[in-house]
């Protein structure tokens, strides 16, 4: 479990910081209870959030929240060494994504005007990116296994009335460990490498 403010900091030093020999990296993490602000975000979408923080990002997108239970993924890509525009990038997340779900006999779609993906018009995870320098950072969320009240608390990426659902909801009881690891396995297939490449890496981010 870790903190979304230190994990965004991280983010934004190693993409500063990376050079056109540095790997890409896909960290892993679960975050403490927060909503999050995308650049396009708009306060009135923050009905009654009560005490859970709201943190202002520099990613794109509008209102999310971030809490246990929910596996966030943050691709730092060198877009321009793999050959990506954002809007492929996008769509690469969200194939990802519903391939994983796909894999558990759950029929999964995308929304080319409302990113992320949708089971039976309830969204089950979220997208946010950032680029910066040619690269990118931030990335998915997915719901496995949490409590979704505090989505009611908000209109979930600035959509009123947004349903969400979660992996745990349609009958799928593996836990975050086991889902990231599916989920890694897809994102690297569609990113045409693998994690014995030395320009790859899956892990968490440092602990401070």
């Amino acid at each position: 479990m870790k903190e979304y403010q230190p994990v965004w900091e991280q983010m934004q030093q190693f993409t500063e910081q990376r050079t056109d020999s540095s790997a890409d990296e896909i960290w892993l993490v679960e975050h403490p209870p927060v909503f999050t602000l995308g650049q396009a975000g708009k306060p009135e979408h923050l009905l009654s959030p009560g005490s859970i923080p709201i943190i202002a990002s520099d990613r794109g997108g509008q209102v999310t929240y971030h809490g246990p239970g929910q596996l966030v993924a943050y691709l730092l890509i060198n877009l321009k060494r793999s050959g990506l525009g954002v809007r492929q990038l996008v769509t690469l997340i969200e194939q990802s994504i519903i391939d994983l779900l796909g894999g558990y006999r759950i029929e999964a779609k995308a929304k080319p005007k409302a990113p992320g993906v949708y089971v039976a018009e309830r969204k089950i995870a979220a997208l946010g990116l950032r680029v910066r320098r040619g690269c990118s950072y931030h990335g998915l969320s997915l719901n496995v296994a949490m409590d979704l009240e505090p989505f009611s608390r908000i209109n979930p990426c600035g959509y009123p009335g947004l349903k969400v659902t979660q992996l745990a909801d349609l009958g799928i009881h593996d836990n975050l460990s086991q889902v990231a690891d599916r989920l890694i396995q897809h994102i690297t297939r569609h990113l045409h490498y693998n994690l014995s490449n030395p320009q790859t890496k899956a892990e968490p981010p440092p602990d401070e």
